[in-house]
């Protein structure tokens, strides 16, 4: 949702008009600016203001919680499109296009690529992201390691997963611990990937799991940041050990968003799992199977693995199964070629794309809403996101069709094909 926020007749008719450009995610709210602010933020993708930066400044900064979650903010202040927070410098530029503005887009408003990965992967991230990205800015090199290949928005020229060797900093894209020693100039991203499996005997002790859980970690090279979700036998959803460690999992890692999910044993006994045991419980696993039960749940049809076989401590057994990262697919579609026929979310695909794909006349359309390093293609667009890539694939009007199952992640941004 972008709120589009003004004071006055005057201001609220122009906001309405602005709204109108900015296609049916817009909404201009009723009443005074503050309390309707308050109220709408916490749904807020971006925000506008038709009111002077200080005032904009002063509603906004008693809100503002985390960089990575707050809406983008821009103020039209004067002749100005001001970007003033958040990933707003894309949004600026439509407002001032629109309005006949300047675009302003400030240095704490800037991309930044290595928020963007954190933002688009849902994941953790450890290490001086500043002091990398300043490094990024300017164009010193930096090593780009996705040992799993998730789908990544375009990098700057000097952000390659083959970097000189005297790269002075490297960004590493993974849910597993680096061996050895811990090294300056890292920067992690944790993708929240895994599935932990738990099964256990009766009145097992929140110290048992939570030990366990340390075990994935310690000799299975599992960043515990990177749990989704943990899985195990329905009959097991009561264990208060059980709950209680997942409990302090969530404390000790700033996130109570893993659910735990269940299943019965009929469903776990037909996984194929690597270690099968004879269970007293009739069944031949709980952890490995649960964890990939778990897995396959959450991709969506997509590939899952084992990423580590099942550890047995003082009544339980833990496993942790991957959800395989796919590409991703976005047909967005252009309307029938003008700014104002342009979603908001297309734009947003588009910038987090790798590679765009289209005509000649397409791209031409939306060249300047490109990060810099995005490839750009005529065809090939179900291959290369086929082959892992974040692809956007643009057509006029609603949009390209793709004929036939895609393996990758697609999702549909229709365009607006026509007005009253």
């Amino acid at each position: 949702m972008i709120g589009v926020f003004a004071a006055g007749e005057r201001g609220r008719r122009a906001a309405a008009e602005l709204a109108g450009f900015l296609g049916p995610d817009a909404v201009v709210p009723d009443g005074p600016v503050g309390p309707a602010l308050r109220r709408l933020w916490p749904r807020l993708g971006s925000a506008v203001f038709f009111l002077g930066t200080g005032a904009a400044v002063r509603l906004v900064a008693p809100l503002a919680r985390d960089e990575r979650s707050d809406p983008g903010v821009v103020c039209v202040d004067g002749g100005f499109a001001v970007a003033l927070l958040g990933d707003a410098g894309a949004l600026a530029e439509r407002v001032a296009d629109v309005l006949g503005l300047q675009p302003v887009v400030t240095s704490a408003a800037a991309d930044s690529p290595l928020d963007e990965l954190v933002e688009l992967l849902d994941a953790a991230v450890e290490g001086d992201v500043a002091g990398c990205g300043e490094a990024i800015r300017l164009g010193e090199p930096v090593r780009l390691a996705n040992p799993l290949g998730f789908p990544l928005p375009a990098m700057p020229h000097n952000v390659q997963d083959r970097a000189e060797d005297h790269a002075g900093w490297i960004v590493l894209v993974d849910d597993r611990v680096p061996k050895g020693p811990a090294r300056d100039r890292v920067v992690r991203v944790v993708p929240r990937t895994l599935v932990v499996g738990v099964g256990s005997s009766t009145g097992v002790s929140a110290s048992a799991v939570s030990a366990a859980l340390a075990e994935l970690e310690e000799k299975g090279r599992l960043d515990l940041r990177a749990i989704r979700a943990f899985a195990t036998l329905d009959r097991k959803v009561a264990e208060q050990g059980i709950a209680d460690a997942l409990e302090d999992w969530g404390f000790w890692h700033d996130s109570t968003t893993a659910p735990l999910l269940s299943y019965p044993g009929e469903e776990l006994a037909v996984i194929p799992v690597p270690n099968p045991a004879e269970l007293a419980i009739g069944i031949p696993s709980v952890a490995e199977a649960a964890a990939l039960r778990g897995a396959m749940e959450l991709s969506g049809g997509g590939r899952v693995e084992i990423a580590a076989e099942k550890a047995k401590g003082a009544g339980v057994t833990v496993a942790a199964a991957r959800v395989l990262p796919r590409g991703r697919l976005a047909l967005v579609g252009l309307g029938p070629g003008g700014a104002d026929e342009r979603t908001p979310r297309a734009e947003a695909e588009l910038r987090r794309a790798s590679v765009v794909v289209g005509s000649e006349e397409c791209v031409a359309q939306v060249r300047h809403l490109l990060r810099p390093g995005t490839r750009v293609r005529s065809e090939g667009a179900v291959r290369l996101a086929e082959a892992g890539a974040a692809v956007a694939f643009v057509d006029v009007g609603a949009g390209p069709v793709v004929a036939g199952p895609v393996r990758a992640d697609v999702v549909r941004v229709t365009g607006v094909t026509g007005q009253l």
